[in-house]
Order: structure tokens, then C-alpha cells, then sequence
């Protein structure tokens, strides 16, 4: 078994980087007559010199051992090995080490069998940067997979032969293409090729929606997403869970652009730093283009009129399919539907009053983050582009700092006022006239007083009244 000597040398900041509870937990165990390891991602994190988000703990006592050995633990996956100590508050895992049989269904093994050597444990985890573990007692590394070495080479590897892992759990495909990404490391040629085997993808054809969902929100968070999604579409994982994408593959645009739909909506991705929203929009902002797309008669090029709206209709039910939360999912739909913005230096202050009130001064700021990332990922001269981008960005802080009254809520009256001081029973008429009243102050901020407001709301309930039915 491949260790190497930790706490002296370059490994010494390794270890103490270890949470003291941690290292109380396998205290604990060994004072029991049993062991401890650090083990999964908060060892690659530590590795490379990240701080650890989760700490997960590897042990050879059973599951019904360790429920004895903490004063707080909760039996949550004991069927499973997985039990979580609370130590000051916190939930640590702990698992004992096992061994899997078969994967029948391609997402869990019909069978799990308890271990009592670390190394066989490793031996069943997907990549060799997985497959690393610590023993903060004796300050041991233990990379019986050479883990730690395709670390510092950034290169991802599947432990044994990659056909088997994937075989295991569809899963671990969509996470090879997260790691490539978020790691930026180069996937070794075998590991790659594995993935796109029928077979693997036959497995990963049998994953949950909500467990791709979840890959695919990780895999945005990566400096350069676009990775992720590559290995996607060239493994073939793309076409099973979002084929909508693939339409924009080749679709060539027109002379406003240098990439076709695929290659600028990853350059697109790839540009817009920001909420797991706009990545997510940036994402599909395109997707309604190809269907869209027609070439002119007029200027031998292709438009794409009205590709937001059908852009936005297929967001709603790519995210629905994948399961994303119905917040999720509105703010994205309604990004993706306003992410054309056609502002020129012309737009009077009411015409960017009306801009604001359609996509909501809540969205805007990601609207024209959006924007700019789509500008970048034209691969043409943009400096015009951003450069109006930032004078309306300007324009909308300027008008929101003044109070701008935006929709209803900004006015200085509301339905009670109407109904009290006009004498009018509640009806369909109220939010009519309110939503009148809006337009009248969009195009004349001064006019948001109580009697102005009052006056014009008199004359539209009269105007109302007295048309033909």
C-alpha cells in the first residue's frame, strides 16, 4: 500500500490544516481499539491548498460501534455504513469502510459489505483524486492510486479500469466532466474515452433528474463552466438530458457574430461571473435560436426574431424536467425572456422608466450582466456595445436613486384611496386605473402626488363609466 509520511516536509501544513474536531473524532476511535481516516473531497481540497468545505470521516469500527462511542449521533445512512457524530454543533460523517457489489441499476449497489482495510475502501471511490485519505494521528498520507501525483499534473483518472467505475453509477460520468471543469484538469484519454461508451451512458441514462441538477449547479460555479459542458455534448451525456442545446451546435448565425449558437453560448457561459441564475441563463439565453431562424431575403443573413420568447418557453421546460426549484426556474425563464436589450442613447428618461417596469428593477442588475457577458461572446468589436450597456446601467441607478415610480407600489395613492375618496366599490376597475396611473407618472414623474393623482383617476373612472358597452 503506497503511503507517504506526512507532518514533516511539505505535508506538515497538510495536517494542520485539520479542524481540531476532526482529529478529536479519530482520537476517539483509536482510544476504542479503532481507526480514523480523512477521506473524499476535503482531501483534494486541502491538497490543493484550499480550505475544506466538508469534513467526511472513514473508519474500520461498524456502524453500531461508533452509535456507542459519541454522546450525540445520528443513525442517518446506517444501512449504509453512514452515521453523523455532532461534535460542538457541527454534523461530521462517519462511515465505515465497505465494499459494493453489484450496481444492477446503475445507482446503487445491491449490496454493501463492511471492510477493515482502508485501501480497499479507496479502491471503490470513481477518480484517483478521490481516493485519498489521511491519518491525522499518525500523520499519514495514504494515495494507494496515485491521487496526490494527477492532482499536482491536473489530470483526472478513474480508479481501476474506468469502464467498471462507470459502470457502477451513471453519476460519475457527469461528475468527471464537473471535476474537469471546476479543477481545470485534462480528463486521461482512457477515462475519457470510457465515458462515452454505450454503456456508460446506458447508466447514466438511469440517473434521477434532481442528481443531474445538481452536478449541473456545481459545474456553474467553475471559473470556466464551459468545460463541463463540452464533455457533455462530446461524450454524449448532452443528448440525453438536454438534446434542446444541441440544436445550436453548428447553427450558424449572422455577421454580428464569429462562433455559431454552441460556441457562443459557451463563450457566453463562460463570461458571465455571477449568481448560479445567470449562469443558468446564460446557458440557455440562446436556446430558442435555432428554431427561430430564418434567412432574409432582403439581406442574404439570418435573424432570429422572437428567439427569446421561444427561448424562454423551452428554459421553462428544460428546468422543469431537470428539477430545479420554482424560484430557480422563474428567474432564469424570465432572464432568458428579456435578454435582448436594444438601448440607444435616444431612449428618453420614460422610455427607460418602461424598460425597467417590464423586466422588474429586481432582475435588472443580472439583465445587463447578462448583456455584457452576451457582447463578449460575439468574438467581434464590442466597445460600443458594453459602452451603451454601461450608460444605461448608469441611467437605471440614477432613476431608482431618484424614486422613480416603477409600478403600482410607487405611487402616492393606492386602492383604498381610490375607493374611499372616489366612492367606488371594489372591482377589476382599481387595478385598472392603477396600472393607468402608472403609465401617467412613467411619463411625467411629477405628476406622483395624492391630488394629481386623485384628478386623473377621476377622469379615467369617468372615461370608463361612460364608454359603449
Amino acid at each position: 500500500m503506497p503511503v507517504t509520511a506526512g507532518g514533516l516536509g511539505e505535508h506538515a501544513p497538510l495536517f494542520a490544516a485539520i479542524h481540531p474536531d476532526v482529529v478529536g473524532i479519530c482520537q476517539r476511535l483509536r482510544d476504542r481499539g479503532r481507526r480514523g481516516w480523512v477521506v473524499g473531497g476535503c482531501v483534494r481540497d486541502l491538497l490543493r491548498g484550499k480550505p475544506a468545505k466538508d469534513w467526511d470521516i472513514a473508519t474500520d469500527a461498524r456502524p453500531e460501534e461508533v452509535l456507542t462511542m459519541f454522546r450525540k449521533v445520528i443513525p442517518t445512512g446506517i444501512k449504509h455504513g453512514t452515521v453523523t457524530v455532532l461534535v460542538h454543533g457541527t454534523p461530521y460523517e462517519v462511515t465505515t469502510l465497505r465494499g459494493e457489489g453489484a450496481y444492477e441499476d446503475g445507482r446503487r449497489p445491491t449490496e454493501v459489505r463492511f471492510l477493515d482495510n482502508i485501501t480497499d475502501d479507496l479502491a471503490r471511490r470513481d477518480f484517483t483524486i478521490n481516493a485519498i485519505a489521511l491519518d491525522p494521528l499518525e500523520e499519514r498520507l495514504i494515495d494507494p492510486f496515485g491521487g496526490e501525483r494527477d492532482l499536482e499534473a491536473r489530470v483526472l483518472r478513474a480508479v481501476g479500469e474506468p469502464r467498471l467505475r462507470f459502470a457502477e453509477d451513471g453519476l460519475r460520468i457527469l461528475r468527471g466532466a464537473r471535476f474537469a471543469a471546476v479543477l481545470e484538469c485534462a480528463i486521461e484519454p482512457g477515462t475519457l474515452a470510457a465515458m462515452s461508451e454505450t454503456s456508460a451512458l446506458a447508466t447514466y441514462a438511469k440517473v434521477s433528474a434532481e442528481r443531474i441538477h445538481d452536478e449541473w449547479l456545481k459545474a456553474l460555479e467553475a471559473r470556466a463552466p464551459s468545460i463541463a459542458f463540452e464533455i457533455m455534448r462530446r461524450t454524449g451525456m448532452l443528448a440525453l438530458t438536454c438534446p434542446e442545446l444541441l440544436e445550436s451546435v453548428d447553427c450558424e448565425q449572422n455577421r454580428w457574430h464569429a462562433f455559431d449558437v454552441w460556441g457562443h453560448t459557451m463563450a457566453v457561459l463562460d463570461a458571465a461571473e455571477g449568481s448560479t441564475p445567470l449562469r443558468l441563463a446564460a446557458l440557455l439565453h440562446d436556446v430558442g435560436k435555432p428554431r427561430s431562424r430564418e434567412l432574409s431575403d432582403k439581406t442574404n443573413d439570418y435573424t432570429f426574431y422572437n428567439h427569446e420568447a421561444i427561448g424562454a418557453t423551452m428554459s421553462d421546460a428544460i428546468l422543469k424536467r431537470l428539477r430545479a426549484s420554482n424560484d430557480l426556474r422563474s428567474r432564469v425563464v424570465e432572464l432568458v425572456r428579456h435578454h435582448l436589450i436594444c438601448y440607444s442613447p435616444e431612449w428618453t428618461d420614460a422610455a427607460v422608466r418602461r424598460w425597467l417596469r417590464r423586466v422588474t428593477p429586481a432582475l435588472s442588475d443580472e439583465l445587463l450582466a447578462l448583456g455584457r457577458a452576451d457582447a463578449r461572446g460575439k468574438g467581434r468589436p464590442i466597445d460600443d456595445e458594453l459602452q451603451r450597456l454601461d450608460e444605461l446601467s448608469h441611467r437605471v441607478s440614477a432613476l431608482l436613486a431618484a424614486g422613480a415610480a416603477i409600478g403600482t407600489k410607487d405611487l402616492a395613492i393606492d386602492g383604498s384611496v381610490l375607493m374611499s375618496e372616489l366612492g367606488l366599490p371594489p372591482s377589476r376597475l382599481i387595478g385598472d386605473v392603477l396600472k393607468q396611473l402608472v403609465e401617467v407618472v412613467t411619463d411625467e414623474p411629477a405628476a406622483n402626488t395624492r391630488e394629481r393623482l386623485l384628478d386623473e383617476a377621476s377622469r379615467l373612472v369617468l372615461d370608463a363609466h361612460v364608454k359603449p358597452s
